[in-house]
């Protein structure tokens, strides 16, 4: 079943699934085909995202259970809606509630689930490590923090550490707590354990399992282990078999060992069971959450229906950037930070100190892989330890994708992009090392049995580099234009052109046609139109240089000495980015309650960026200083000069910003594949990192507007509010019900613009046998947009979109209710005299 629309609900203990029961109406009127849920298996308790499952077997009581699960879907299916289902193959919790996790620990290799998990169990011969003291192993024995204690109602005894439990192997478990009080008794039960205790800070070099990133209380389970699929899939097979739910999306599928291979047997797992569904269903719809470097490309016959929409995201957020503020926007970047002008430099240095700084082990046990195999043939005998260290640490800096999928299963663009990596790191290198990177660079393009384990570490090691160096590090420390720093964004590459944007819809057309189109999700940095806002700036750098070196003057004075220049500036961005459009400069309560979102923001932004301060070192004097300088730039009674600045240059920009907003709902709608909207941002969405971007949602005004039906022509004159943007989705969800054909078949073809101003518009046909839908939108024009979200009076000249040939009859504007005539040409003045898009469709 292929979705016509999906809207993106995060479930958890505060917005359970008797919340969402009552809004089925609404999501019919608006247009979904299917509610687009956050993971539903039971997670860590308390979870506020579902993605640290610790029971793949039963729905998570906090969101009410199954019965609470099938209750929902039977009140969405009575609505003509059906769900798709997030679900996580990668990691489970490292929580006591986790019995599989806590059958390892007691009974370690012996455990029924010791190979669910991707231990190493030789590298601490036959311990797992916990890392998760505060203090020094032997501190932490001395000082009393660790002990035995007895469970009154089993009668076992345990180790007790605070407000955690950890199992003793069976033959300790009748022990007295009072035999092992004594910090030598202690240690010696302790070291009789399964498991090694230690220190926090000592996991980055010596953990023996592989976690999720760098997250240590998150385990890696082995999806290609025998009884690991079906018993993690084995809930999911049940509610597809029994129709509660149509297709799934499958969490960081660049985590497993061998992605192409589960998303086929998950396919043909589906297939059969989609014979037994109460309704047939020809098609599961299974889409992947897959981060694609700038030039990659899906291989096709994975069995998925596309990504999730992070590289649609990417090429909507680059069209809107105008090329020509590139370069003036980078040379203030690097003026004002004394950072690198362009991302790559930035990008090179954070992978090498994530890759020595958070993956040491991983990259030492990669190492060891390679080394073993180089032993065994006469290429590599001479390669040492060490050149095998500085030469993966040089291609992983080198490498711009997520993993290599080298080997013969690997798309062409892929395997080119690995070429460059491996080109580029042996220019890097010293001529020692050019044989140890010809060696890396041949077990990972001709994959044999022998190097399998080599080929699979160093997928491992260089996905979560990529995801840490990269999302979570460079794109907090590169502040060219924050529009351009998201997930699954290539930062490099600033602006799209318009021929570029053509091609890769066509071959999205050719190879993955229902993919999902996203634009906001639960992971962006920044909401979709704080994107469309900042992405203004790059038409006006200029004006931007000269409003913050003012700003810059007005706080001089408020400053700390020690914050940078650049984390100034950035939060200059964010300020003008996220600035809500019905705040005023003065208005107190809602300025605090706005500095209160920003606050978080920062302190998040600074930490990622591990310049200044970091997650494992927090530096509280520098955080402290910071906000400090934040809270006192939004006090109305010490900073009113440059909160009516600020507040006079988001007047500026935010009518553009809101036209960029609009163009992106239109081809979210139109483009090929399945558009999703994410929970609230029907409205505008003007929501910071999360967890700003998961704040509760106000349903109740959004089905009130939804409800009232006001045509658009009249809403675009009260834009502000957020309603022209709900009405603009709502019409084309309804036009996507109305002619499926037009979206599930049709193909895509440039549409001809020519005038004064033709570099201004993007246009596009879709046909299905005679129908045919001519999509226009208005391009790197904001600068003209004055009050409203459309350039100003004149501003089209003799600009026309060319009809094609093949257009035949009058055309109805579906989002004006007007009627074209015109032969040959339809002059953009017209097209685009109440919003900045047009979407015509053939009688």
């Amino acid at each position: 079943m292929i979705p016509r629309g999906t809207y993106r609900l995060q479930f958890h203990k505060g917005f359970p699934f008797s919340a969402a029961l009552p809004l089925a109406p609404y999501f019919q009127q608006f247009g979904i085909s299917h509610l687009y849920s956050s993971p539903i298996l039971t997670a860590r308790t308390g979870s506020m995202h579902g993605y640290d499952v610790v029971d793949h077997s039963t729905i998570n009581a906090e969101l009410g259970g199954e019965k609470g699960f099938r209750q929902l879907a039977s009140e969405l299916r009575s609505h003509g809606i059906g769900i798709i289902l997030d679900i996580v193959p990668n990691h489970m919790a490292v929580d006591p509630a986790n019995r599989w996790w806590m059958d390892v620990l007691e009974h370690g290799r012996r455990s029924a689930y010791a190979e669910h998990f991707d231990i190493d169990w030789d590298a601490l011969n036959g311990k797992v490590l916990l890392a998760l003291l505060g203090k020094p192993y032997w501190q932490a024995v001395e000082d009393g923090e660790l002990r035995i204690a007895r469970d009154h109602i089993s009668g076992k005894s345990h180790v007790a550490y605070f407000d955690k439990r950890l199992p003793l192997r069976p033959e300790d478990q009748a022990i007295d707590p009072a035999d092992a009080a004594a910090p030598a008794a202690l240690h010696t039960l302790l070291e009789q354990q399964h498991y090694r205790l230690a220190w926090w800070r000592t996991a980055n070099d010596i953990i023996n399992w592989r976690r999720f990133f760098d997250v240590s209380d998150l385990i890696a389970l082995k999806q290609d282990a025998a009884g690991v699929f079906e018993a993690s899939h084995a809930k999911i097979f049940e509610l597809y078999r029994s129709g509660l739910i149509d297709g799934l999306r499958i969490d960081h599928i660049d985590g497993l060992a061998d992605p192409e291979g589960y998303c086929r047997r998950l396919r043909n797992e589906l297939v059969r069971l989609a014979a037994e569904r109460p309704r047939a269903d020809p098609h599961p719809y299974i889409v992947i959450e897959k981060i694609l470097g700038s030039g990659e490309t899906l291989a096709a016959d994975w069995g998925v229906d596309g990504t999730t929409g992070y590289d649609f995201m990417d090429e909507v957020s680059s069209l809107q950037h105008e090329p020509d503020g590139a370069e003036p926007l980078a040379r203030l970047w690097h003026e004002v930070s004394g950072r690198p002008a362009e991302f790559e430099g930035e990008e090179i240095v954070a992978r090498a100190g994530i890759i020595e700084g958070s993956f040491e082990s991983a990259l030492r046990h990669t190492v060891t892989a390679f080394q073993d195999l180089a032993a065994l043939s006469k290429d590599g005998r001479d390669v040492t330890e060490a050149s095998f260290r500085r030469s993966l640490i040089l291609l992983l800096q080198c490498l711009r994708v997520y993993r290599t999928y080298a080997g013969a299963g690997a798309s062409s663009p892929t395997r080119q992009l690995f070429g460059r990596a491996v080109r580029h790191a042996c220019r890097l290198a010293g001529p020692g090392d050019q044989a140890a990177i010809a060696f890396i660079a041949s077990t990972l393009d001709r994959v044999t049995p022998e190097g399998a384990e080599a080929v699979r570490r160093f997928n491992h090691l260089s996905a979560p580099v990529a995801a840490k160096a990269v999302e979570d590090t460079a794109f907090y420390r590169y502040g060219r234009l924050l529009s351009r720093n998201d997930v699954g964004f290539s930062p490099g590459t600033f602006s799209r052109s318009l021929a570029g944007f053509h091609e890769a819809m066509a071959e999205r057309a050719r190879h993955f046609p229902h993919a999902l189109l996203s634009t906001a999700t639960h992971d962006h940095k920044r909401g979709e139109d704080v994107r469309a806002r900042l992405a203004v700036l790059s038409e006006i750098p200029h004006e931007w240089e000269t409003a913050t070196t003012t700003w810059k003057e007005m706080n001089y004075g408020r400053r700390p000495e020690r914050l940078t220049p650049g984390d100034e500036y950035q939060l200059y961005q964010m300020l003008v980015g996220g600035w809500p459009l019905d705040l005023e400069a003065r208005n107190g309560p809602c300025l605090s309650a706005f500095r209160d979102r920003v606050l978080g923001w920062q302190v998040k932004a600074l930490r990622e960026a591990k310049l200044c301060t970091s997650w494992l070192d927090p530096h509280e004097e520098y955080e402290n200083q910071a906000q400090d300088f934040l809270r006192s730039i939004l006090d109305p009674s010490i900073s009113a000069e440059f909160l009516d600045s600020l507040r006079t240059f988001v007047h500026r920009v935010s009518a553009g910003g809101a036209m960029n907003g609009l163009v992106q709902a239109t081809l979210r709608c139109t483009a090929p594949g399945v558009p999703d909207c994410y929970q609230g941002a029907e409205f505008w969405d003007f929501s910071l990192v999360d967890p700003d971007n998961r704040r509760p949602v106000d349903y109740g005004t959004r089905a009130a507007a939804l409800k009232a039906e006001f045509p658009l022509k009249l809403l675009s004159h009260h834009w502000r509010d957020g309603r022209v943007k709900q009405a603009l989705l709502a019409a084309l969800l309804r036009l996507r019900r109305q002619y499926p054909g037009l979206f599930e078949e049709g193909g895509y073809h440039p549409v001809n613009v020519v005038g004064s101003q033709s570099d201004h518009v993007l246009a596009f046909e879709r046909r299905s046998g005679s129908r045919s839908m001519i999509v226009a939108v208005a391009l790197r024009c904001a600068s003209a947009c004055i009050d409203l979200p459309r350039p100003k009076d004149g501003f089209w000249e003799n600009t026309e979109v060319v009809l094609p040939a093949s257009v035949d009859g009058s055309l109805e504007d579906i989002l004006c209710h007007s009627r074209h005539t015109e032969e040959g040409g339809l002059s953009c003045g017209k097209l685009f005299a109440w919003l900045p898009a047009a979407v015509l469709v053939s009688s």
